[in-house]
């Protein structure tokens, strides 16, 4: 169950279909425009990339995320907002009103320019749409009757655009009569104005991975994409294009007061100074536009297909999207640290477009339920190995393959620039792993013998508890036993990895190598224990507890597996450690409870020192009786 855990790195998820910004299927000029850009395409496929995580794995962490994210927050949450400057002390704060009342007519009008500040109204070609008498807050109209309006049109490519340049989407939103041009008089009126901008392309990061056959010294990557990065580096920015976007105009007329909006949703409400009112907020929704479908701009795209949507969003519905696209505390610790990956940010997109509701609500249930027996789990491992003091029955020699297998991990993650999160809570892991080392052993420093004259030697022996039982003989054997299984699976698959996959270098293959395997024949060394409760009859030093919530948890994995789509290596993943566990609960069976055997707290069914003492009291009755017989007289003795 151990390996378990960090194999869902190694997962990936399966997406079909295209999704569009208003999370319909997206329409025929996607695939045309991957048709256009059809050769960076297939050199970003050839681009050694991460495997994605499975759907089932993803929503697990976002809720554990979204618990972190709430509890570190509201340590470093601020206080009350400072007073507005222009406000005297202690003066009432006046809840203010939404500059563009309930059903206002207003004029649509998008620009796209190169320039990040817009001013050039004049230019026809500029205009990208204009949609006039738009009725604010209305559900009823629109091409399919609920509020929304969609424009396509296919843009020339600008020359500095094809080699990185920015391209600005320029959004104005007058009432019914302005004119978004301050220059002109009369028309324009900035209460009656509303303006938003934003950058239409996004730039991302590409890293190149320099890996070959170690043998042979050849690779399988693109030659031109291995001058690119000979050229450009192991990390080049590149900008990439989606050709959707919806934007959004809130329906929300709440009076809210200035400094005390709630964030995220402060970054979003803008107040006017003079009249203290706040605009109408305009909102740029692409969150249903997945990762996998954003694609680079080189000199080889001659057009850019956008289709602008726009409709009317609810205040709720927009809190939700604010929250998710919100800046997450973790911000501080860098820019990558936190942040999700693309493909994590697509696998949860995914599920919840392509799950069936019901499903969805149960599923995020059940994860909750998941997350609590992990912590269950989590700390009666801690309760079990803190208070145990015998160690008979319990095979150490797992304990310290364990060890090996969290720094291989730990090794493995680092050498592949894993999230910083990740990384951190597998070093958590592998010190609690390193403190079971030293409630197994004993452990002391040798300061007679350093090494290099210098570091005092770590000295490990076994414990008495262990040594002088029949379990070090049973743990012996089950890993001589096991070795010849795992030895030539090991050797195996280290000339399979030699031979067929590509590495960064020898360092790299012993470490991906040595995980590969941990991940493919991991669960193999659960079975040393099930080998000494054999040998010893009993089950009674197992942590039932850990070992029972730890079940609840692969069980509800083996659901959703099977439920939710998944690759089959996972499925057989979660199969193969319940096989384990049902080993364990024949074995706990077959042996029934021995109300004489120490348990893992070190008592038993049986308080001892009450037998020994009435042990001791018939004894001393017998011995009194037989002394009152011999006292007697002998014609007494006769009669008896």
């Amino acid at each position: 169950m151990a390996a378990q855990e960090t194999e869902a790195t190694q997962q990936s998820t399966v997406s079909n279909g295209e999704v569009s910004s208003n999370g319909a299927a997206a329409s025929s000029q996607v695939a045309q425009t991957g048709a256009t850009a059809q050769d960076p395409q297939q050199q970003q496929q050839q681009q050694p990339q991460q495997q994605q995580p499975n759907a089932w794995q993803v929503i697990k962490g976002v809720l554990f995320r979204i618990f972190i994210i709430w509890a570190i927050s509201s340590w470093f949450r601020r206080g009350p907002s400072t007073p507005d400057p222009n406000t005297p002390a202690g003066a009432p704060r006046v809840p203010s009103r939404n500059l563009f009342p309930k059903d206002t007519l207003m004029d649509f009008y998008v620009y796209i320019s190169e320039n990040e500040i817009f001013s050039d109204f004049n230019n026809t070609e500029a205009l990208f749409w204009f949609q006039r008498d738009l009725v604010y807050g209305d559900w009823t109209t629109g091409e399919a009757g609920d509020g929304c309006y969609e424009h396509y049109q296919e843009l020339d490519t600008p020359e500095s655009v094809q080699h990185n340049s920015s391209l600005y989407i320029h959004v104005y939103f007058t009432k019914s009569g302005f004119h978004p041009d301050p220059k002109r008089k009369g028309q324009y009126r900035r209460l009656a104005t509303v303006h938003t901008t934003r950058m239409l392309n996004k730039f991302k990061r590409r890293k190149f991975l320099k890996t070959k056959n170690l043998l042979t010294g050849e690779t399988e990557a693109d030659p031109e994409m291995i001058k690119r990065a000979e050229s450009h580096g192991p990390v080049e920015i590149i900008s990439h294009w989606h050709p959707n976007l919806t934007i959004n105009m809130v329906d929300d007329h709440t009076a809210w007061v200035k400094g005390s909006v709630p964030p995220p949703l402060d970054q979003h409400v803008k107040f006017d100074a003079v009249s203290g009112d706040y605009y109408p907020i305009v909102y740029f929704n692409d969150y249903w536009n997945l990762q996998k479908d954003y694609y680079p701009i080189n000199e080889t795209l001659k057009k850019l297909p956008l289709r602008l949507t726009y409709c009317p969003l609810s205040l709720w519905r927009w809190q939700l999207y604010a929250a998710q696209n919100a800046r997450s505390p973790w911000n501080f610790l860098g820019e990558d640290t936190y942040e999700q990956s693309d493909e994590d940010q697509d696998s949860v997109k995914v599920a919840l477009l392509e799950t069936n509701p019901y499903l969805l609500g149960l599923t995020i249930v059940v994860s909750i339920v998941h997350s609590i027996f992990e912590f269950l789990a989590f700390k009666n491992d801690i309760q079990f190995w803190n208070s145990r003091q015998s160690l008979e029955g319990l095979s150490v020699r797992s304990i310290i393959f364990g060890v090996f297998q969290s720094l291989v991990v730990l090794l493995y993650i680092l050498d592949n620039e894993t999230n910083f999160v990740v990384q951190v809570s597998v070093f958590i892991g592998l010190l609690i792993d390193f403190w079971k080392i030293t409630k197994v052993m004993d452990v002391r420093l040798d300061r007679e013998n350093k090494i290099a004259g210098i570091f005092p030697r770590l000295i490990f022996k076994d414990k008495s508890t262990y040594v002088e039982s029949s379990t070090k003989i049973y743990d012996d054997m089950a890993f001589k036993y096991l070795s010849w299984l795992l030895y030539p699976l090991f050797g195996c698959y280290a000339v399979y990895s030699l031979i067929y996959v590509e590495h960064k270098g020898w360092y790299s293959w012993v470490l991906s190598m040595l995980y590969g395997f941990l991940l493919t024949f991991g669960f193999i060394t659960m079975t040393p224990q099930l080998f000494i409760n054999y040998k010893m009859k009993s089950v009674a030093h197992l942590p039932w507890r850990m070992l029972t919530y730890k079940a609840l948890n692969t069980f509800i994995d083996d659901l959703f597996a099977f439920v939710i789509r998944m690759p089959m290596m996972y499925r057989i993943g979660c199969l193969r450690d319940d096989v384990v566990f049902f080993i364990y609960l024949y074995q706990r069976w077959i042996y029934r409870v021995d109300p004489n055997r120490v348990n893992e707290f070190g008592t038993s069914g049986v308080d001892h020192s009450t037998e020994n003492s009435a042990q001791a009291a018939v004894g001393d009755t017998a011995a009194t009786a037989a002394a009152a017989i011999t006292d007697k007289p002998e014609g007494e003795k006769k009669n008896d």
